[in-house]
């Protein structure tokens, strides 16, 4: 005779594998957790000084512009997020210049975020990539410096993307086979370059 299943034994150990493994999962989430923090917490300082050599230490800018960034973007440039604002200083504890952190959700690979620094006239001092899963050997070129070292020393509100060979400080050569990455990345420093230029007006968001 076929013996019947027995419903609530099974439901037992499904609801005790279920605990078991949700305590494995969380002791491990526990473990790693930390780790990680630094990690990212390190990534991103090592960002900022690679944009902003001359500064020496990072402080917290802008906060109130961070919170109607909506209005400060709008129409200027669309699906684009500032993540993150602060400014550097010298030893002497004198304002150096600024770094935003800009996140378009439009490229490729889906989000792209990118660091960007800006000495204290907004000219770009450099851009390193934090976050971008495109294809490598196209999309990924965003992070090399024959792409985005094009906008360093620049000052133009905005950019654009060009396929014919940039020919003013505001066009920038787009990535070959890769328009859509280049287009993100650029909506990006775009976003970046009008919010610190809005926010960092004279006695804007400088404490």
């Amino acid at each position: 005779m076929k013996r019947k299943p027995n419903i609530l034994k099974d439901a037992l150990l499904l609801f005790a594998i279920t605990i078991v493994a949700g305590a494995l999962l969380g002791a491990v989430n526990h473990i790693t957790k930390d780790p990680i923090a630094k990690a990212q917490e390190r990534q991103k300082t090592e960002a900022y000084q690679a944009v902003l050599s001359t500064a020496v230490s990072f402080e917290d800018a802008f906060s109130d512009e961070m919170a109607s960034q909506a209005e400060i973007l709008s129409g200027n440039v669309s699906d684009v997020t500032i993540e993150a604002a602060v400014r550097g200083v010298d030893g002497d504890g004198n304002t150096v210049g600024y770094i935003i952190t800009a996140t378009s959700s439009k490229s490729y690979g889906g989000d792209l975020s990118v660091v960007v620094g800006y000495d204290t006239a907004f000219a770009i001092t450099g851009i390193q990539v934090l976050e971008i899963s495109d294809t490598p050997g196209l999309g990924m070129k965003a992070k090399e410096a024959d792409f985005k070292d094009q906008y360093v020393g620049k000052n133009a509100n905005p950019y654009v993307i060009t396929k014919s060979g940039a020919a003013t400080d505001s066009e920038i050569d787009a990535i070959s086979s890769a328009t859509i990455t280049s287009n993100a990345f650029n909506d990006a420093v775009n976003g970046a370059s009008c919010f610190v230029k809005a926010a960092g007006k004279e006695g804007s968001g400088n404490e």
